[in-house]
């Protein structure tokens, strides 16, 4: 399936996580100096404003601010990165493309409007028009589990063929099923599954790449994880699953059992890792994992995936 790829989008994407301060204030200084930590790193690329990175909690001077510090400093360096334009108001989010596309990322990452779900009709309208509005700039459709409306294999690849500028989706994958029905119906686009699932996604011939959460871990060792993909699968595999493991035994009980939203999750991966300086608050009403949690993990985290920390 990977020979079929239309665009060269691919590989091990970090998380662009918003420090927040006390005063519920956006933290541009730290933010910066997390992109050149990331850009450090040596990931694929960085992608801006996906559920981690808060983009419903944004003001319009926010969101711009934050794609240009991103655009600015990624192109400094030559790393790729992607804009998410994602607002649940199709208005609000298409003229995020308008303006994101003037940065000139590798793609733009938008989600179908997310008040009620979109018909197939609907869902094709919003894309075209999006692409038009992206001005050449390729589009990745973001359809994660709480979407509204969560597409099937043969949904996605039928809904974004009607509309050419999309080139990707980033989804959460399943089991062997869907990975056979990926293969069959998903075949022209750039798939990104999820970070935990990457080798399973490389070894079914369906993963293009991943916006990774195991960035949020580790930058370094999700790259590195990524790079052990092509020279041992198997390993890579037996890695994944302790990753899975870890993640289901010390970081998904947080939603689980108390609640906590999924970007609460990828702060608190981030706070073990401790490579940058995000924390893990977030942005009002939406509650945030105590760092004391996150100190706790940490020798838990570096003696269960070593390899990641090395």
């Amino acid at each position: 399936m990977t020979a079929n790829k239309r665009h060269a989008i691919a590989g091990n994407w970090a998380t662009l996580l918003l420090p927040i301060g006390a005063d519920d204030d956006i933290e541009f200084a730290k933010l910066g100096e997390e992109i050149d930590i990331l850009i450090a790193a040596g990931v694929h690329g960085i992608y801006s404003n996906g559920t981690a990175g808060e983009f419903h909690s944004q003001t319009e001077d926010e969101f711009d601010r934050i794609q240009s510090m991103l655009a600015e400093q990624c192109a400094a360096a030559g790393i790729n990165f992607v804009i998410g334009a994602c607002q649940p108001d199709a208005r609000i989010m298409l003229e995020r493309v308008r303006r994101s596309a003037l940065l000139k990322p590798l793609a733009i990452q938008v989600i179908l409007p997310d008040w009620w779900p979109v018909t197939d009709e609907e869902a094709i309208d919003f894309l075209k028009r999006t692409v038009d509005a992206a001005n050449g700039i390729p589009l990745i459709l973001y359809n994660p589990p709480h979407a509204k409306r969560v597409l099937t294999p043969e949904e996605l690849g039928r809904i974004c063929a009607a509309a050419p500028g999309v080139i990707g989706a980033k989804v959460a994958d399943g089991n062997k099923q869907w990975y056979a029905e990926a293969r069959q119906h998903l075949s022209a686009l750039s798939i990104f599954v999820p970070g935990h699932h990457f080798a399973t996604g490389i070894k079914e011939d369906v993963a293009a790449g991943s916006f990774s959460n195991v960035c949020c871990l580790s930058p370094r060792g999700a790259q590195m994880w990524t790079a052990s993909m092509r020279e041992d699968i198997d390993a890579a595999l037996a890695l994944e699953r302790r990753i899975c493991e870890f993640m289901e035994t010390h970081i998904v009980p947080y939603r689980q059992r108390f609640g906590y939203s999924n970007a609460a999750l990828d702060k608190l991966l981030c706070a073990i890792g401790n490579w940058g300086p995000v924390g893990t608050r977030l942005r009002w009403p939406y509650r945030s994992i105590d760092m004391s949690e996150a100190v706790r993990l940490r020798d838990i985290a570096r003696t269960e995936l070593s390899e990641l920390f090395a």
